[in-house]
């Protein structure tokens, strides 16, 4: 069977991608070839843009789309530094004996980001199809244009273009524990650096930890309405779990739906007034699907 070569970074696998990779499968064995660290982080780390997606899960959901195998080829300077041509003779052909190949209408590749889709298609070595990857509606589909949408808090519109939720990872730490004397014990999720936290404010979604997965809301931002400073937090509370002990396991956190801004009470009880009603909010749209 040929080889058909599917290129990018693939960051959230996202609806676009998952298009390039049906039509891949009319072309042969499915092989997936992305990069890490994230190629901004090394020419431009100034510009390092937050990750949709943890690599392990990347090529999870690679696989789960389609594609037969794939390989992460690790991005360095001295790799940033390849022409076009080399590119092409050393992974694309000697690496990964490609019969095809498939890209996005904006990728680019080699020094200085010189090579083009256009210069893949007219290169002899292979055949290349070239995608222009837009939704239903005409727009285009991005990685870029979904992390934005994830920050300014439209999580519904993209995960529509995700085909899933977005979620974030990470081990449970301990945090104030004011959740647990005022009845909302939360899960205080440590994260990494790169993680795309959505805008602050409270969202419905899932928790999961190990094979349990609870239906949740989800707070994000610095909890203003207690005093002192604090940095952004993303917690969640498995909705009516009370006695759940998840310190330093790695949970899970899907952000499904945004309920409201963050909002500063002027009291406890008022606040607790609007934690029940959200809680009723998460409960209901989570039973809801």
């Amino acid at each position: 069977m040929s080889n058909c070569v599917l290129i990018g970074i693939f960051d959230g696998v996202h609806q676009g991608h998952q298009e390039l990779i049906n039509i891949a499968k009319n072309h042969g064995r499915v092989i997936a070839l992305t990069f890490y660290p994230h190629p901004t982080s090394v020419v431009a780390p100034e510009r390092t843009p937050m990750q949709l997606l943890p690599l392990n899960d990347r090529v999870a959901i690679l696989e789960e789309c389609g594609a037969d195998e794939v390989v992460v080829l690790e991005f360095t300077r001295e790799f940033a530094d390849l022409s076009p041509d080399e590119f092409i003779k050393d992974i694309l052909v000697n690496k990964l004996a490609a019969d095809h190949v498939v890209v996005g209408s904006n990728f680019t590749f080699g020094h200085k980001a010189q090579g083009t889709a256009q210069y893949l298609q007219d290169s002899k070595s292979f055949k290349t199809t070239i995608v222009k990857l837009e939704e239903n509606r005409g727009t285009p589909v991005s990685s870029t244009r979904i992390r934005n949408l994830i920050m300014d808090g439209d999580v519904e519109r993209a995960n529509e273009l995700l085909t899933r939720s977005h979620y974030l990872v990470g081990p449970v730490v301990h945090g104030e524990k004011r959740g647990r004397t005022i009845g909302y014990p939360t899960a205080n999720l440590g994260l990494d650096s790169l993680a795309c936290v959505p805008a602050d404010g409270v969202y419905a979604g899932w928790l999961s930890v190990g094979s349990h997965r609870w239906p949740a809301a989800i707070s994000i931002g610095t909890n203003p309405t207690f005093p002192g400073v604090r940095g952004r937090q993303v917690e969640a509370y498995a909705l009516d779990q009370v006695d759940l002990d998840l310190y330093d396991q790695i949970a899970k956190i899907e952000i499904t739906w945004r309920l409201r801004d963050t909002l500063k009470f002027d009291s406890l009880d008022e606040l607790l007034i609007q934690m029940k009603l959200d809680c009723q909010k998460a409960a209901e749209l989570t039973r809801s699907v």
